[in-house]
């Protein structure tokens, strides 16, 4: 049950990052969980672990974490669209 809530906080991250820079997460539901399982990891390697935590995840750097990782992956995929 423990991974099964990781899964669905991680995906919440990612999409709530998507949601706050206003981009789309390559790949949907998986990308959310991707983007929220190394937005975690960047943010807390960053910032820490401090802040409410949820499902192993300390929410506040994750979310930051995850907001960086898909603003850097849209812009890659974006110049990809472009260089096509």
């Amino acid at each position: 049950m423990g991974f099964l809530w990781s899964l669905i906080i991680g995906g919440i991250i990612g999409w709530l990052a998507g949601m706050i820079i206003g981009r789309d997460v390559p790949f949907g539901i998986i990308g959310n969980i991707i983007a929220g399982f190394i937005g975690a990891w960047l943010g807390s390697l960053i910032l820490g672990d401090w802040g409410p935590v949820v499902g192993d995840f300390a929410i506040i750097p994750a979310l930051i974490g995850a907001i960086v990782l898909v603003f850097i992956l849209s812009l890659i995929f974006k110049s990809m669209r472009k260089a096509s």
